[in-house]
């Protein structure tokens, strides 16, 4: 059963103790001692004690996050490498304090949910693993900070927010734009909210495009590879490995269906459209204001669409090569005339990533880098406390942590990810199929076209079902 944060038993005090002296020992914790007890916490006693699954590259930047304000117990990877990595890099902390508080390490994340002693998970697995883990986190008594995009089908959304409801669980996702970046994001909302650029008519996210590959060789699977349990739910594929990339994402990886290059698969992702799609689309549409139920786009037209593999009703026969889309132009639109367009590019208006406004009064430009635009001098303090639940923004990990505390709902919520994702997922049917789709937001249904309506779920391999 899960315990509340005040009573907790005297082995976890001690493995927090001992965390966060080893830690200022060996130079981690880099924030002053009172910055470490910030999220909402009094006393290193209440401090959450947290799992880790997933081990790869995200991961190490959510601990960088983290590390100031919780204890770390266990992690998990199917990746032996990085698993010993991980587990090297946090056990050393507490070895420079004289204290043998090693953190554990697993191969199954089961082992992680089965633990008492541990509050709270944090999931940066490929995408395909993220519901799965996410539902049985929570039906074990654990709150869950999983990394983007939350799911691999719009009907994985539907059973995340079930089970969220039926547990009570604190859950944040990954979409930092809703904190970080100097809160440009917010800011550009708050302008929004406020009327600065009028009545929206459009807005136009630029994602980029998916990455290609030639035919990649089949070649034996490494031997620090759990490889049936790093595929999951996915089709049984073999292994497969080529040459790095000579620049861009994931040169430091050969290219694969493994580590950085899952995401340039269907079957474990969808590419840059659910990848940057999911920060980008969600902050359109925090900016519009549709982030409920039934608040969808009612049509998704594909004006350009390219995949580097031939597709037959919405599927690919080529085994070994990259299969998501590199180029692509989507619009989606609602009754009243809004309309969102997708792109990979925007070359017309020499606007690179990121996200443009354009409303009767005025526009604005919102990305990591930039921020300008009309209305952005009537943002104030309490502006940005609006769109922020009130609050005034912290980082994302704090929020989450400060949640965990109050049991209050984190700025990026399971509920208004989900319909934001799902425009990405729609977008990616419309793409597989090279049509054009009616959809109704109400019901969450493909209007008149079963065909791509069966695709918003996958059929999950024996032994890996998503179970809620």
């Amino acid at each position: 059963m899960p315990r509340s944060l005040s009573g907790l038993h005297s082995s976890r005090r001690d493995f927090l103790k001992t965390s966060a002296a080893s830690a200022t020992a060996a130079g981690l914790f880099t924030f002053p001692f009172s910055m470490q007890l910030h999220a909402g916490f009094t006393s290193l006693n209440e401090k959450p004690t947290v799992g880790i699954i997933g081990a790869g590259g995200r991961m190490w930047g959510l601990i960088n996050e983290s590390k100031p304000y919780v204890g770390y117990a266990a992690v998990c990877d199917v990746d032996q490498t990085h698993l010993a990595h991980m587990k090297g890099a946090l056990t050393e902390n507490n070895k420079k304090s004289g204290v043998n508080a090693e953190v554990d390490a697993y191969e199954d994340y089961q082992k992680v949910l089965e633990r008492n002693d541990i509050n709270a998970v944090i999931i940066a697995t490929p995408d395909h693993w993220h519901t799965k883990i996410a539902i049985e986190a929570m039906k074990s008594g654990k709150d869950v900070y999983c990394e983007k995009p939350l799911t691999l089908t719009i009907e994985e959304g539907r059973q995340i927010l079930k089970v969220l409801k039926e547990t009570g669980r604190v859950f944040q996702v990954g979409t930092q734009q809703r904190t970080d970046f100097n809160q440009r994001f917010v800011k550009a909302v708050a302008a929004l909210h406020k009327g600065g650029v009028g009545k929206i008519k459009r807005v136009t996210v630029v994602i980029g495009g998916g990455q290609t590959s030639p035919e990649l060789p089949v070649v034996p699977v490494p031997s620090v590879l759990n490889w049936d349990k790093w595929l999951g739910q996915a089709p049984y594929e073999e292994y497969v490995q080529g040459d790095k990339p000579d620049s861009g994402y994931g040169q430091e990886s050969p290219r694969g269906r493994t580590h950085q290059h899952f995401r340039w698969w269907y079957e474990y992702s969808g590419g840059k459209m659910t990848d940057w799609g999911a920060h980008h689309i969600d902050i359109a549409m925090w900016g519009l204001d549709r982030c409920k139920p039934g608040q969808g786009p009612n049509m998704i037209e594909v004006l350009e669409g390219h995949h580097p593999v031939p597709y037959v009703n919405g599927c690919t026969t080529v085994k070994n090569r990259f299969n998501v889309a590199d180029s692509y132009h989507i619009k989606c639109s609602w009754e009243d005339g809004v309309e969102l367009h997708i792109r990979s590019d925007w070359p017309e208006e020499k606007i690179g990533n990121g996200i443009k406004f354009e409303g009767d009064k005025g526009s604005l430009f919102v990305s990591r880098g930039e921020l300008k635009g009309d209305g952005l001098d009537a943002v104030d303090e309490d502006a940005i406390a609006t769109v922020w639940k009130g609050k005034t923004p912290t980082t994302h990990m704090v929020n989450f942590l400060d949640c965990i505390k109050t049991r209050e709902t984190p700025i990026s919520d399971v509920e208004s990810h989900h319909y934001a994702l799902s425009i990405g997922h729609l977008a990616n049917i419309a793409l597989r199929f090279n049509r054009n789709l009616t959809w109704n937001p109400q019901s969450e249904q493909i209007v008149g076209d079963p065909q791509a309506n069966a695709f918003q779920a996958r059929e999950q391999r024996k032994g890996y079902e998503i179970m809620t």
